[in-house]
C-alpha cells in the first residue's frame, strides 16, 4: 500500500492505494495542508511509502515531509502526461448530465479539480515499476 501525492502550487491530489484492493481514499487538498494530510493518512492506514510526482512542487513537499519528521520512505515517480491521463479518466467516470453525456471527451471540461485522479495514476505507475 502506498500514499500517492500529486503536488502543485495551490492544490495537491492525494490517494491511498493498495495494489490488491485498489484506491482506499482520495481527495484534493490545499497545497499548504499537504504535509499534515500525508502524515495523518499514512498513520491512519499504516502506509510506510509515499509516491510523489517528480514535477511541480515535489521538492518542496519532500523537504517539508523530512522537516516534519514523517518517517516515510519517499519515492519519486515520473509525472509526464499524468494530468492528461487523469483528465480523461475523470471525464469517463463522470459523464455529466443531460446533453453533456453525449459530448466527446475532448470537448468537455471537468467541473472540479481532478488532482486526486493524478495521484491514483502515480500509484499505478509505481506498482508497475516494481513488477
Amino acid at each position: 500500500m502506498v500514499l500517492a501525492v500529486d503536488p502543485g502550487r495551490e492544490k495537491a491530489g492525494i490517494a491511498v492505494v493498495s495494489r490488491e484492493r485498489g484506491t482506499i481514499c482520495k481527495r484534493v487538498i490545499d497545497a499548504a495542508e499537504c504535509v499534515d494530510h500525508v502524515c495523518r493518512l499514512a498513520e491512519m492506514h499504516g502506509v510506510e511509502k509515499v509516491v510523489i510526482g517528480d514535477r511541480t512542487g515535489s521538492a518542496e513537499i519532500v523537504s517539508a515531509l523530512i522537516e516534519q519528521g514523517c518517517r516515510l520512505k519517499i519515492v519519486a515517480v515520473d509525472e509526464h502526461m499524468s494530468s492528461m491521463e487523469a483528465r480523461e479518466r475523470y471525464l469517463r467516470e463522470n459523464p455529466g448530465k443531460g446533453i453533456a453525456r453525449f459530448m466527446p471527451i475532448g470537448l468537455r471540461t471537468p467541473k472540479e479539480p481532478y488532482d486526486d485522479y493524478v495521484a491514483e495514476i502515480l500509484a499505478a505507475r509505481y506498482f508497475d515499476s516494481i513488477l
